[in-house]
């Protein structure tokens, strides 16, 4: 079977130690709306609805992960043109706000940064993808310096700012991982994704339906002997949509041999670790 087109990165969950600062940065700086809100927990998404994209719940006294260890490199927010894309990068710049680059990926254009409690996060918007370039099965792609003038040259009203473009979502996400087979063994072999470039050295990018990447992985960062922690500050899981129920069940029969199913798992939600032990919900 073939992993289904429209099979999507849906959401991300994230343990924070400080509730309030995390919203400050992703509701009242980025935009994001906040679907509901409790003491420690709060869902958000671009149109304020469900299904939200960043869940952020808070344990004060959660440990810092542990440096080089599997886990999250960064969550990869897509914007539906350039345009919308340069009034976030003009908000952030206005308010001062830090960041890491600015890259031409040849596919896409992206804008790098890390949230206040050091969890990546990447905001681009795709080129037309008529003109994406692929040799053989491999779409081509590189890390050029990006013309910030070009990501703000479609902005006819820099002053407007109603929060976020109602349709951002997440593009792809992007892990730090301990040997970059595993990757290639969980998210080709089991779960499907194609393999669309493994030409960067110590990196491997996979997707659905001709996408350029959903899943990303390296080992730039890896230290030998991290190891992941879903209840350490940072990722505690992500969730991929495959609209499918007959293709879901097929790669789990593959996962249960290798002992990847969680015990959480049910009828709704499919729950599932790669071999690093990094947490997926996998819906339909």
């Amino acid at each position: 079977m073939t992993i289904p087109d429209k099979t999507r990165i849906q959401s991300i969950d994230l343990k924070v130690k400080d509730l309030k600062k995390m919203l400050e940065f992703y509701s009242d700086m980025l935009g994001f709306r906040l679907i509901k809100k409790d003491n420690t927990t709060a869902l958000l998404s671009a149109n304020g609805e469900l299904p939200y994209l960043i869940k952020l719940t808070e344990d004060k006294n959660a440990s810092a992960r542990i440096p080089g260890s599997p886990g999250l490199y960064h969550t990869a927010f897509r914007f539906r043109n350039r345009k919308e894309l340069g009034r976030v990068f003009l908000r952030l710049f206005k308010n001062k706000i830090k960041f890491q680059g600015f890259t031409d990926h040849i596919v896409s254009e992206a804008v790098y940064l890390a949230d206040p409690e050091g969890n990546g996060v990447e905001l681009y918007a795709d080129k037309l993808r008529e003109n994406w370039e692929w040799s053989a099965t491999q779409v081509v792609m590189d890390s050029l310096p990006l013309d910030l003038s070009l990501i703000t040259s479609e902005l006819d009203d820099p002053e407007v700012w109603n929060g976020i473009d109602k349709d951002t979502d997440i593009g792809h996400i992007h892990l730090n991982v301990s040997d970059i087979f595993k990757p290639e063994k969980f998210y080709s072999l089991i779960l499907g994704f194609n393999v669309t470039n493994n030409s960067y050295p110590g990196a491997l990018f996979l997707s659905a339906g001709g996408y350029h990447h959903h899943i990303g992985a390296n080992i730039w960062n890896y230290r030998k002997g991290a190891a992941y922690s879903g209840n350490t500050a940072g990722l505690s899981k992500f969730t991929i949509n495959i609209p499918d129920r007959d293709y879901i069940n097929s790669f789990a029969e593959d996962a249960g041999k290798y002992g990847l199913i969680s015990e959480n798992s049910d009828r709704d939600i499919l729950s599932i670790r790669d071999f690093d032990g990094i947490n997926i919900d996998i819906t339909v």
